[in-house]
């Protein structure tokens, strides 16, 4: 069998080009990426599936092929999202000299996007009432605290000279804090104008 015959499967009479894996995970995040800007510009409640086909360049059947419904969108545009601060922190935690707790919010605070504070910030509204949504919501913000705690633990291990140890337990206080502040300010950030944002 050809390399061509392998890579491809019949349908309604032609032949159409099988994904490759590598290329679905492109076509669920170009997906993503649409719906964190359709979202961020109109809200959660008035993106249609349309608005995100149009947005996208993609067909409503290729949208549907990734995703079941608009709460499976909101999970992938949270993890997209979620995704970049987790490559970031990772580094953070890493380095030989991690940042400390004031640095590191001071850091995260210069990378929000104030799309993905609209995005955010809607989020936690409909999670109120939605519980799928809600269980999105604190799926995502314990993952985030929990990456956040162990950039603590490393600026502490790592700079501080404590033991792990004690450094486990000492982060997880300071670590909230951050959390707590870093949410604050993805509020103040998604409620700011289009014209306050320009102006910054």
């Amino acid at each position: 069998m050809s390399l061509c015959k392998q890579n491809t499967y019949s349908f309604c009479g032609g032949v159409v080009p099988r994904l490759t894996d590598a290329r679905k995970e492109l076509r669920r995040t170009q997906i993503a990426e649409a719906a964190v800007r359709c979202f961020g510009r109109n809200g959660l409640e008035r993106t249609s599936i349309a608005d995100i086909t149009a947005e996208s360049g993609l067909s409503a059947g290729s949208i549907y092929a990734h995703y079941r419904n608009k709460a499976d969108l909101v999970r992938a545009a949270a993890r997209e999202v979620l995704a970049r601060r987790a490559d970031v922190l990772g580094e953070y935690a890493a380095g030989d000299a991690p940042p400390g707790p004031d640095e590191l919010l001071s850091r995260l605070i210069a990378a929000i996007d104030p799309a993905e504070a609209r995005v955010g910030v809607q989020t936690w509204g409909e999670a109120t009432t939605d519980p799928a949504i809600r269980d999105i919501v604190v799926d995502m913000t314990d993952r985030m605290r929990a990456m956040l705690h162990d950039c603590v633990m490393a600026w502490l291990v790592k700079v501080e000279h404590h033991e792990p140890a004690e450094a486990r337990e000492r982060a997880t206080p300071i670590a909230h804090r951050v959390m707590a502040l870093y949410q604050a300010e993805l509020l103040y950030t998604a409620l700011r104008s289009p014209t306050e944002e320009t102006a910054s």
